[in-house]
């Protein structure tokens, strides 16, 4: 069997594809609680760790995720991040999430 040969895609080719592959930066709407949210995938790469409403655990630095927001909120404050699965999973999960008493509050 003969080794696979990698084409070079012309520039009609490179034209007839998406803008971003999967897991890029584009921005969409999708409904969350009656409301239209703005919803990114982020790379993950800002050195920082945050909670997840969904699950309530840490998203640590270096992991894709998704941000979302109410497309009529306050900005930036009104902005979290979500693992890909908890958002996906968001209209199945109970909001009861109880944290222990030492638990950060981010």
């Amino acid at each position: 069997m003969s080794p696979r040969r990698n084409r070079i895609k012309s520039a009609a080719d490179r034209e007839a594809e998406p803008a971003a592959p999967l897991g890029g930066s584009l921005r969409r709407t999708e409904s969350y609680q009656g409301d239209d949210w703005v919803v990114q995938t982020v790379a993950g790469t800002a050195g920082r760790y945050y909670r997840c409403p969904g699950c309530d655990q840490e998203i640590p630095p270096g992991v894709g995720h998704v941000v979302a927001w109410p497309m009529h909120g306050a900005g930036v404050d009104d902005r979290r991040h979500w693992h890909r699965a908890c958002w996906g999973a968001r209209e199945r999960r109970a909001s009861n999430v109880l944290r222990g008493r030492g638990a950060p509050r981010y």
